[in-house]
């Protein structure tokens, strides 16, 4: 298995965020960016602060259990 770089090894600069539109435009959701094939998760509140790196496999598995509602119980947080 092949380490994943470095948050810090990213040019965080170039960036292009997303932002859920379910944010309601206060700061108040992650963001979420791919470059060089890894996918970023950022914190849009603190966007300074590096972001977290995953594989797109990583990814992908995490967004399929949210579509499949297997992580629902964060909705009532």
């Amino acid at each position: 298995m092949t380490s994943k770089p470095d948050p810090s090894s990213f040019d965080l600069a170039s960036i292009e965020w997303t932002v859920s539109q379910y944010s309601g435009g206060g700061g108040n959701c992650v963001q979420v960016a791919v470059q060089d094939g890894y996918v970023l998760i950022g914190d849009s509140q603190n966007p300074g602060r590096l972001p977290q790196v995953f594989t797109p496999a990583e990814a992908k598995a995490w967004l399929l259990g949210a579509k499949d509602t297997d992580f629902d119980f964060l909705l009532d947080l």
